[in-house]
Parts: structure tokens; sequence; C-alpha cells
């Protein structure tokens, strides 16, 4: 149903993204004629208001001020409730998609024994598996620093271990005494532990 004068939201600039909370739709838009845009995109031309009002009503649609400093105003033909609610989840998926990109770090000794190792990747096998980067950092002592390739085989081992879950985004390097390396999940990764957080429907 059609609903003229609803409350409304702004959509700034042609492009029709930006929302805020001072936008003229449908009877609040109280100018003489609006160059008109259909829901496509097509360029209608210039109209009088009240044909575009009667052809938004004609289509079940909205008639929303999209340009109001143009003259005439440019006014499009939407469903604006629907362009509100897939504007709100988009912005929701993106910041689910910024939240869910974090780095870990694990730190490992180049002399580490056989049980500790299998801690660690442990830990680094749960990180990748939740989706997350992994930084992990090869710790060097003393003499230690002298034997980089230790580091080098351990990080080599430790990807191996874990290549079903995750690929060597940045291969070991040496930072000072350090040497780091950074894990990355497979792209599917972060899909199945969304799904595996996810309660399942009975």
């Amino acid at each position: 149903m059609w609903a003229p004068g609803r409350a409304g939201y702004t959509i700034s600039s042609d492009q029709g993204g930006h929302i805020s909370s001072e936008t003229r739709i449908n009877d609040r838009i109280r100018v003489p004629e609006v160059r008109l845009v259909g829901p496509n995109g097509e360029q209608v031309g210039i109209v009088r208001i009240e044909d575009a009002l009667r052809l938004a009503q004609e289509a079940d649609l909205d008639l929303v001020e999209v340009a109001p400093q143009a003259r005439p105003p440019v006014a499009k033909l939407m469903d604006f409730g629907k362009f509100k609610y897939e504007s709100a989840q988009k912005a929701r998926e993106s910041r689910r998609n910024q939240q869910l990109t974090v780095i870990k770090e694990q730190k490992l000794r180049p002399k580490i024994d056989q049980h500790d190792y299998e801690t660690k990747k442990g830990h680094v096998s749960r990180f990748l598996s939740a989706g997350n980067k992994v930084k992990v950092t090869i710790m060097f002592r003393g003499r230690e620093q002298s034997r980089p390739e230790l580091g080098f085989r351990l990080l080599q081992k430790l990807a191996d271990d874990v290549q079903e879950l995750g690929y060597v985004e940045s291969s070991p390097k040496q930072d000072g005494r350090n040497m780091i390396m950074v894990l990355a999940p497979h792209k599917n990764a972060k899909a199945k532990a969304k799904a595996a957080k996810e309660p399942v429907e009975s």
C-alpha cells in the first residue's frame, strides 16, 4: 500500500547511498516539478510533481528526493522501506566482516619440546578454525640467534601441520631477535565458523 508522507530519511547525492533524517518523500516534496528517475535508474525527464506522485502511486512505490540541491530537484521512484532495510543489512554485514578479521599471536622457542609444540599447534589450529589470522613468532635468545634455520624449519613444520586450516600469508622473515610468519585461514573457514555458531532450526 502506498503511504504518502511516511516519516522519512534522506538519501544524499545521485548514488542514493547515505541516509540521514530529514528527507522529503512523496507528498512532502513541495516543488512544482522534479527531474524524475525510474526504479531501474532510467531517466524519465522533468515532470510535474503531481504526475510524479501519480506514477509512484500507480507503481506502488515511493517518490524520494535524492538531489534536493539540483534545479529542478531530482526524485527517484523506489520502494523506500526495502531500500532502508537493505542499506541497514549491508552496513551490519560490513561491520561484522571487519570484526571477524582478527590477528592472534602465538610465540614459540626454536628448541621447543614436542609436548609444548603440540599444545601451541592446537592453539594455532583453533584460531584458524575460528576464521582468525595468526602471527607466529619464534623468539631467539643468546647463541640461538646464530641458528635462524632452526626457526625457519619450525615455522615450515607448523605451516605444513595446519595446511588444511590455513595457508602462509606472509613467509618467515627475521625481525630483530625474532622470526615472524603470518598464517591466514582458508576462505571457507570463516563461513564454517559462522555456521557452527548459528543455532540450528528445529
